[in-house]
């Protein structure tokens, strides 16, 4: 039984394929033959068949042939040399920009060739730009049996040679049959071989709209093959992960209720839920896998502290991970509120503490005279070591690469055990991406907000009515509220279209020259950072310029307003976290769009789904829906996700049968292991975080 569909057969097996063509493959992700065969074509061209001239369709593409009647050089806006084509039913204008002296010679009156392009119309009737051509040495019309792909490629490599190459492999392909991993009643008719040949040289009669959609059987019987190796592969990893031993930390129900006492609030149930369940995992002398996804302002932070209590009581150590250093602060302010009564302090270990400050910390930490630290990046730094690590807590989640992950929880010592791990998001995660990114994971929802939050009514302003915007800001503060005042950049820039956070707080201490404004951005230094939000914390200044550094972590229950500068061009699940900044008191408050005109159609109905909920799921679903997995999760940052064929967007209705399969499957563990192999390879190991 093959391992893989080609093992061991790489790129410069085939022919034409030198160290430069390889080094290019390679950039554009492929490189061996068998990559080739799951670079599939992005769609596919009709030249299986001659139109005649009189029946061409403007837009569309089509193979044609006849007798060149003239070919000139025309001097217009753009010198072009310009050929007039004749069939025994009409006549259509050749048009090429770039050409040479041979070519205008070779298309002599009287030659007779055979075009492929695209018809658009012209300043005399029917044209080709720029058509592929080829002289025709005789009177048969030999035209292509199959319909000609065309793949995703990049600079230096062309569609003749993509299309030679995956030949050869599909040559080799059909020499090294692998065996057909899928049970055949899941095989949508398709052996692999005959999926993946289909796929790359489709028959005439193939339905083009099916395959455009990937909904084609043989698409869906690739597309089926690889969800079902990703969902055995998580499973194998979560087998894997409770084969290793944690330590067992039961809850502490002395020092929970002391927790409880000291809190200035009443946990909400679905708080009270997640923590019995996190209490109940780490009791388990099995590794804890918990994603704990709540929306903003659902109290997830407070749930984090108690499985920290929970693990400091049993004598072990605790890192909580967060991607700003304000959201760090954030976290250290209300960790030390609650726990301090405890005894327990926590440290804080960011980039910017240096020299002597930082050994100190360092040997506390390795010493276990630190039971708990907040950290950011410099947490995964290799000088960084702990005593008996017991619980590593990551906040946003999607912020840390997967690399980073895994190097904070191979931190622990052998005699500690692997830590729990808490894995924490206010980016609700919709189902389907649940399924295929976090299937490893147990998953706990914090489903209830706190009583007295309010929702925020949002509004869609164009910026042409930027000043009437401003006078609303003025009024809020006038009554005694806060406000945010939102930018993407932090300098000007001629190519975004987009106002900066230093030339904004110019412009409106300008405007509103009574108030006290703000400004904060990722370059300003630490303590400047700080030294602003105190302020603003604390009311001393009224409004706050920002970039999206404040997406995250800071609570100020006065600001009741935020304006939010060309919305059009962050995500759905950002803005949604940005919004989330208000609303934390007793006051209405609100959130403007500020978006730059003309918005496009997908621009309008992302903004409008703002408007529209409140719900961090809804929005979840709905960036999906309109941006992808990839740009949702951040997959080229996290490496969570990575298909070959599958796409979420399409085939996400094949996703609950291929968890059957899955389970089906595990019965047979020799051919679990190669449908793991044939599709993700090593990459596995990375999702181990």
């Amino acid at each position: 039984m093959s391992t893989t569909v080609l093992p061991q057969l790489e790129l410069k097996s085939l022919r034409g394929v030198g160290p430069k063509l390889a080094e290019k493959l390679s950039d554009y992700g492929v490189r061996s033959v068998e990559d080739l065969l799951f670079h599939l074509p992005l769609r596919y061209q009709d030249r299986t068949r001659i139109t005649p001239i009189a029946a061409l369709q403007m837009n569309s593409e089509a193979v044609i042939e006849g007798e060149i009647r003239a070919a000139d050089i025309v001097f217009g806006r753009r010198r072009s040399l310009v050929a007039r084509l004749q069939d025994g039913s009409g006549t259509i204008t050749l048009r090429f920009f770039h050409f040479s002296a041979a070519q205008k010679n070779k298309l002599s009156p009287g030659s007779r060739i055979r075009c492929f392009g695209s018809v658009r119309r012209g300043s005399s009737g029917l044209e080709m730009f720029h058509p592929e051509y080829s002289h025709c040495e005789s009177a048969e019309p030999v035209v292509e049996e199959r319909l000609t792909a065309i793949y995703p490629s990049t600079t230096g490599i062309s569609q003749k040679q993509w299309r030679s190459l995956c030949a050869q492999a599909l040559t080799l392909l059909a020499r090294n049959a692998p065996t057909d991993l899928l049970p055949a009643q899941y095989n949508y008719g398709f052996s692999l071989i005959e999926a993946l040949d289909y796929l790359h040289k489709p028959p005439p009669d193939a339905a083009l709209g099916l395959l455009q959609e990937g909904r084609h059987p043989a698409q869906l019987r690739l597309a089926m093959e690889e969800l079902v190796a990703h969902h055995l592969a998580l499973l194998r990893l979560r087998s894997q992960q409770q084969s290793v031993e944690s330590p067992a930390l039961p809850q502490c129900p002395e020092s929970h209720q002391a927790l409880l006492k000291a809190l200035p609030f009443q946990p909400t149930a679905a708080q009270q839920r997640v923590i019995a369940e996190i209490s109940q995992d780490m009791a388990q002398s099995k590794p804890m896998l918990r994603l704990l996804q709540g929306d903003v302002g659902s109290g997830k932070t407070l749930v984090a502290a108690s499985a920290a209590l929970q693990a400091i009581s049993n004598g072990y150590q605790v890192a909580v991970m967060a991607p700003t250093e304000i959201l760090a602060e954030q976290h250290r302010q209300n960790f030390s509120s609650w726990l301090a009564p405890l005894a327990i302090s926590p440290a804080v270990l960011t980039g910017r503490l240096k020299g002597k400050s930082r050994e100190a910390l360092l040997q506390q930490l390795a010493s276990g005279d630190i039971q708990l630290v907040i950290g950011t990046h410099a947490l995964f730094q290799s000088d960084v070591q702990f005593n008996k690590l017991g619980l590593v807590v990551v906040d946003e989640q999607h912020r840390f690469g997967v690399h980073q992950r895994l190097s904070l929880t191979e931190k622990a010592t052998a005699r500690s055990g692997r830590p729990h791990q808490l894995v924490m998001t206010a980016t609700p995660i919709p189902r389907t991406l649940s399924m295929v990114a976090y299937a490893d994971l147990d998953c706990s929802i914090i489903d209830q907000l706190p009583p007295g939050r309010q929702a925020v009514s949002t509004a869609l302003i164009d910026a042409a009515r930027r000043q009437q915007v401003i006078e609303r800001i003025a009024s809020a503060c006038a009554s005694g509220r806060q406000a945010y005042w939102v930018c993407t950049l932090v300098e000007e820039s001629d190519v975004l279209q987009a106002q900066a956070a230093e030339s904004t707080a110019a412009e409106l201490r300008e405007a509103l020259p009574h108030l006290g404004i703000g400004l904060i951005h990722g370059r300003l230094p630490s303590k400047e950072k700080e030294a602003v939000m105190q302020a603003f914390k604390s009311g001393q200044l009224a409004l706050l310029v920002a970039t999206t550094v404040i997406e995250v972590g800071v609570d100020v229950p006065n600001a009741s307003l935020m304006i939010i500068e060309n919305p059009e061009r962050l995500g759905l699940a950002q803005l949604h976290q940005l919004r989330g900044r208000v609303g934390r008191g007793d006051t209405a408050s609100h959130c403007v769009l500020l978006y730059q005109s003309p918005l496009s159609a997908n621009g309008r109905e992302r903004l409008s789904a703002m408007r529209e909920s409140n719900d961090g799921f809804y929005i979840a679903e709905k960036d999906l829906a309109l941006r992808g997995p990839g740009e949702v999760l951040g997959t080229r940052q996290t490496g969570d996700i990575s298909f070959r064929i599958a796409n979420l967007e399409l085939h996400a209705d094949l996703l609950e049968q291929a968890q059957t399969i899955g389970n089906t499957l595990r019965q047979q563990p020799e051919l679990e292991l190669h449908l793991i192999r044939r599709w993700t390879g090593e990459k596995q190991r990375f999702a181990n975080v």
